[in-house]
């Protein structure tokens, strides 16, 4: 994995199981829940999760040099008025 990819972990949401996980490389931003891992007690294991998310980095930034994940274009803040055939 590039140095250049840098990524973000939000906080863990015991409801999903899951943390919020912000990647970024250069001007592509991708923002995916991972799913976390957990101890033998069934506690939130923040370390084990971290190295799972390190995992899925590897995934995504192959993802991204292949152009499957790219940058969002803005979105067009004009929008246009629907035609007769679309009412």
């Amino acid at each position: 994995m590039s140095a250049d990819l840098h990524i973000a972990i939000g906080a863990y949401d015991a409801t999903t199981r899951t943390v919020p996980v912000t990647f970024t490389k250069g001007e592509i931003v991708h923002i995916r829940s991972v799913n976390a891992c957990h101890d033998e007690a069934g506690g939130y294991d923040a370390a084990a999760t971290a190295i799972r998310v390190q995992e899925v980095a590897r995934g995504v930034e192959h993802k991204i040099a292949l152009g499957v994940i790219t940058s969002t274009p803005p979105a067009d803040e004009e929008t246009e008025e629907p035609t007769e055939a679309e009412t």
